[in-house]
């Protein structure tokens, strides 16, 4: 066990970090990750993901996260037990204004919304999302009750015309990021897994230099920028897009690389 001063804060994407694009997780990963925990470092799960399937992941790599922020931020849960977490912190917004300009901007767009119980309303076509106990719904009724989390997908579009369009929406009072395939995250206005994070560091008694975020995608960027500001490690995945790779202080190798346990093994070794 490692002394309370050399222990980090390590915070883990989920999707293209933890486990790859199929869901499948390395069992290699699956050891890292257990064997930082146990030595003592603090692992938390900063994901877009829902509750259940960020608690789920947490439970499939064999680990009790004292914290795990879920919705990009927009929820932070506590564990009171073995098998129970609690919420802590929820944001949600109005998610109305965003819909409808999206909606005219993406006519052939599918949309979720997930409210702040962590129940999701979707709209016909949402396609490669787990939409279990999720309840589809006509796009008005979408409208109709505050939001944690947004997403919109447009597979008729390719990933740099989908950029394109959403960047010239000009959309207010809600933060935003784009994903590999076109499809948009959308989280309360100044909300991301940076904030959600800072008050999991606060509650845990954390400064920013004992942060170490690794991630992928461009949900990641914020968190990657808060690390990197306080003098903590932000590691990108080989595959991450440039723009990542970019706000990150290194990189590691691809997630079908194995390239999260070798940065957890980087620590088990200087230990």
């Amino acid at each position: 066990m490692i002394r309370r001063a050399d222990r980090l804060l390590i915070a883990l994407d989920i999707d293209g970090t933890v486990v790859r694009e199929d869901d499948s997780m390395s069992q290699r990963v699956a050891d890292a990750v257990r064997s930082v925990a146990e030595a003592g470092h603090d692992v938390v799960l900063a994901t877009g993901r829902s509750k259940a399937t960020t608690v789920s992941t947490a439970q499939r790599l064999g680990i009790e996260p004292s914290h795990l922020v879920s919705a990009n931020g927009a929820l932070v849960l506590e564990r009171r037990s073995a098998d129970h977490y609690a919420t802590i912190h929820v944001e949600t917004f109005d998610p109305a204004p965003a819909l409808r300009t999206i909606a005219q901007g993406l006519p052939t767009g599918s949309f979720m919304v997930e409210d702040a119980t962590g129940h999701r309303r979707y709209t016909d076509g949402m396609i490669d999302w787990n939409l279990d106990e999720a309840e589809e719904v006509a796009f008005e009724e979408l409208l109709e009750i505050p939001a944690m989390r947004v997403v919109v997908m447009s597979p008729d579009h390719q990933v740099d015309e989908f950029l394109e369009i959403v960047e010239s929406m000009g959309l207010h009072k809600v933060s935003y990021a784009i994903g590999y395939s076109s499809w948009l995250d959308i989280a309360p206005d100044g909300v991301n897994k940076a904030t959600g994070l800072q008050r999991v560091a606060d509650l845990l008694g954390y400064s920013r230099d004992r942060i170490l975020v690794v991630g992928d995608g461009r949900n990641d960027i914020d968190m990657f920028q808060w690390a990197v500001a306080g003098q903590g490690r932000a590691v990108a995945m080989g595959q991450a897009p440039d723009e990542v790779k970019a706000a990150a202080s290194e990189v590691t190798a691809s997630v079908e690389q194995d390239g999260l346990a070798i940065v957890l093994e980087g620590l088990l070794v200087s230990a």
